[in-house]
């Protein structure tokens, strides 16, 4: 499920860097601070299509609803197209862990008074992992989410962890900026892990399509790795040197 980062290939984590979750598909603000909880399922193949109309058909409403009435910032549903074992993603964003908290008990138990015998979500997703994110505003981002997304979910070094923040901020941002402003990718994002497992960081990226995300990645190397940035790429691979990568279909987001 992993990748080792060998340092003949430190290239990698720049690659690493354009990714959604949805995150990516993970929506973010900008100049406020932003938490996200995200739900990773694991899902049976053959019942996903009754998982996506649960989602579409029972939670959609309430959740739409509390983006509406200011309960959250926003919400999404994203669909596994390539990468380990997670199958959907459920997400919710809000200016405070302490809002995000309280805003999923309230979600929760309107949607079990709205479906109180609906077992679909719960038949073909047994078990989930949970992890809530923080973003970390380092690059303008981008104002609007594309339907592909990309992320990557590393495992760092905790007490380098702040240097990696920076090595983002400072060498990789005005990359993934630009490939915003040239139209090449819809929006990007980097949060720090607040609550969850083994995953440290979370590298965002949302675009038009798969593949036009796949090309901004071999821009992204090009890029990244020219005489000035090589040694900062190489101190992120050793800093955050196991990572696993995922394409997601974003299926519903808010707003």
């Amino acid at each position: 499920m992993m990748t080792k980062h060998p340092k003949a290939i430190a290239q990698m984590a720049a690659i690493g860097l354009a990714a959604t979750l949805p995150f990516t598909a993970l929506a973010q603000e900008k100049t406020t601070e932003s938490y996200v909880y995200g739900t990773y399922y694991y899902c049976d193949p053959l019942q996903e299509d009754a998982a996506d109309s649960f989602v579409a058909e029972k939670l959609k409403p309430v959740y739409d609803q509390a983006v509406e009435d200011g309960t959250i910032n926003a919400w999404g549903w994203l669909a596994h197209h390539t990468g380990g074992k997670w199958r959907r993603v459920l997400y919710t964003s809000a200016g405070s862990v302490d809002a995000l908290l309280d805003s999923g008990t309230a979600l929760r138990e309107k949607v079990m008074k709205a479906a109180p015998d609906d077992m679909r979500l719960m038949s073909a997703c047994k078990m989930h992992e949970d992890y809530i994110w923080s973003s970390n505003n380092v690059g303008s981002g981008g104002e609007t989410r594309g339907p592909a997304g990309f992320s990557v979910y590393y495992e760092c070094e905790q007490n380098e962890e702040a240097r990696a923040d920076e090595i983002v901020k400072e060498h990789f941002a005005p990359i993934y900026d630009k490939l915003v402003s040239d139209g090449k990718l819809s929006s990007w994002g980097w949060s720090s892990h607040f609550v969850g497992g083994e995953y440290r960081r979370l590298a965002t990226m949302t675009g038009a399509s798969h593949k036009a995300i796949l090309a901004a990645r071999n821009a992204v190397i090009e890029a990244a790795y020219d005489d000035d940035d090589s040694k900062a790429g190489a101190e992120f691979t050793e800093i955050c040197d196991e990572h696993v990568d995922y394409m997601w279909d974003i299926q519903i987001e808010k707003p």
